[in-house]
């Protein structure tokens, strides 16, 4: 804690703030690295197309990821391999609007690991699942309605 003291007789006391925003700086990069990371869930870079209709993700979505080492992630949420029927079968088989589910895997995955989730999730109550794949760079679809977002003209 520092003092001055001024020639006006009296004793000033100051707070020294200085280790207190050094640790709050600390505090804020520690949360900007960890923070993407969390949301992140997990890393899968989709196959690329060129004439690809454009969904984006809504929160009621079911989206079921595989990394390129054949681990599943539902949500976001790593899950045990093994869970996978289970857990799917819990959100399913009660009563929904819709039964799709949106499968996000990595391009340079085995493809029978994901016929292998397909089968496995159609099991568990998936009427429709829907492969997430990515626009190529530089290109659009070709296909003039699928380059009409929902709600414009």
């Amino acid at each position: 804690m520092g003092m001055s003291v001024s020639s006006g007789g009296g004793v000033k006391a100051e707070p020294n703030v200085t280790p207190m925003i050094d640790v709050m700086l600390v505090l804020l990069i520690i949360f900007m690295i960890t923070i993407p990371q969390i949301n992140a869930g997990f890393t899968a870079v989709p196959p690329e197309g060129q004439n690809l209709k454009p969904h984006p993700e809504e929160d009621g979505d079911q989206v079921l990821g595989i990394d390129d080492q054949g681990r599943y992630y539902l949500n976001k949420a790593r899950i045990r391999n093994e869970d996978l029927e289970a857990l799917v079968g819990e959100i399913y088989l009660k009563e929904r609007e819709d039964y799709i589910m949106y499968v996000k895997a990595h391009k340079d995955l085995e493809y029978v690991k994901v016929v292998d989730a397909l089968d496995r999730i159609s099991r568990s109550g998936v009427r429709v699942a829907a492969l997430i794949t990515d626009q190529t760079p530089n290109t659009e679809s070709l296909v003039e309605s699928d380059r009409i977002m929902p709600g414009t003209k």
